[in-house]
């Protein structure tokens, strides 16, 4: 065999590799096309809780926001299709962040309808990612979500009082400090996740002057259980 038809020998099956992983890379990233609308849809639905007190209002944006999961389920299950045996880790990251803000998304809409924590089965329940023979939610992206829950909570404790509901930061307050609790309780090491658990101290402080603020202006009982400080 000559040098020219060993060198093709050993390079010909490495285009064939390249081009196969290429065709599953794109027809990912058509199916991620339609899971990011979805999520998109979601994120506008639920800003309606920046905008207003009326509890129909945001319970029905909850409701439409539950009926577009639905949509990513199905997209995920088209997903799981395409990915090759094995090989979750090799294309992650073309799913990575949008599952990270659908973990934020479902946990926000768990908050709103139940005042709870949404745990890791439920959220995966929710994004149709359990039980899937190639998918599966990430436990760092789980967690990445209820950290970027606890910022647009923050949001939510301002834009509360904007609107004259006092008593919401309270219960926001109350949620954050526990999730805060949880988080201390794990010993971080990876580098991503701990850093945006380093911010979550600023979510907790921002959502405590919202408190102290209504304290103090007698709008809402002191820490002590007593009157409302005059």
């Amino acid at each position: 065999m000559s040098s020219d038809n060993i060198i093709e020998h050993i390079f010909t099956p490495f285009q064939e590799s390249i081009n196969s992983e290429q065709d599953v890379r794109e027809e990912i990233r058509n199916i991620m096309k339609d899971i990011e609308k979805s999520l998109r849809e979601i994120v506008t639905t639920l800003q309606i809780i920046h905008r207003t007190l009326n509890g129909e209002e945001i319970s029905a944006a909850c409701f439409t926001a539950r009926s577009l999961f639905n949509v990513v389920q199905k997209g995920f299950e088209k997903l799981d299709s395409v990915i090759p045996e094995g090989q979750y880790y090799r294309y992650n990251d073309h799913w990575r962040y949008a599952t990270q803000r659908l973990c934020f998304l479902a946990a926000l809409v768990v908050f709103l309808e139940k005042g709870f924590l949404v745990d890791k089965v439920t959220t995966a329940q929710i994004l149709g990612l359990h039980e899937k023979s190639r998918l599966h939610l990430d436990l760092e992206d789980y967690l990445m979500g209820l950290l970027n829950l606890a910022t647009e909570l923050a949001r939510f404790a301002v834009n509360s009082v904007t609107f004259g509901d006092y008593s919401r930061p309270l219960q926001i307050s109350k949620f954050v400090a526990e999730l805060n609790a949880g988080f201390r309780l794990l010993n971080l090491k990876n580098d991503s996740l701990r850093k945006r658990f380093d911010a979550l101290k600023y979510d907790v402080k921002k959502i405590e002057e919202v408190v102290y603020d209504l304290t103090l202006r007698g709008l809402v009982p002191n820490s002590g259980g007593g009157e409302a400080v005059e």
